[in-house]
C-alpha cells in the first residue's frame, strides 16, 4: 500500500471520527442538563480532527501556485 493510499484511509478515519463527534455532541446538547465540560472535551477533540484533516489533505492535494 502506498503512502498516499494510507493518508487517504487516514483521511476517512478522521472524517467519520469528526462525524461522530457532531453526533455524539448533539446528543449531549439535548439531554435535560448537558455535561457541559463532556461536550467541551468533544468539542475539543473535533477541532484536533479537524486540523489533523486539513493537514493530511494538503499533503494529498499538490500545491499549485497561480
Amino acid at each position: 500500500m502506498s503512502e498516499q493510499d494510507n493518508l487517504t484511509e487516514r483521511l476517512e478515519a478522521l472524517k467519520s471520527e469528526h462525524r461522530d463527534l457532531d453526533d455524539a455532541i448533539q446528543a449531549l446538547s439535548q439531554r435535560g442538563v448537558p455535561d457541559m465540560i463532556q461536550i467541551q472535551r468533544l468539542k475539543k477533540r473535533k477541532l484536533f480532527l479537524k486540523d489533523e484533516i486539513i493537514k493530511i489533505e494538503s499533503q494529498l492535494l499538490p500545491n499549485i501556485i497561480a
